[in-house]
């Protein structure tokens, strides 16, 4: 999920991709968001690529 949001796709996008629902794929990113303790899904982008999944 989070090498997703580093390439930049959408919720629309990664719930396709990953044969979920747009709402599982929101709740899954803001998740995420609280997680990684990031501001936004540009952040969460940012420490995709630092980790090396994007």
């Amino acid at each position: 999920m989070l090498a997703r949001v580093g390439l930049g796709e959408s919720n629309q996008e990664i719930a396709a991709a990953l044969f979920l629902s747009p709402a599982t794929a929101r709740t899954y990113v803001g998740r995420l968001l609280g997680k990684l303790q990031a501001r936004d899904r540009t952040q969460l982008a940012v420490l995709a690529h630092r980790a090396g999944l994007a």
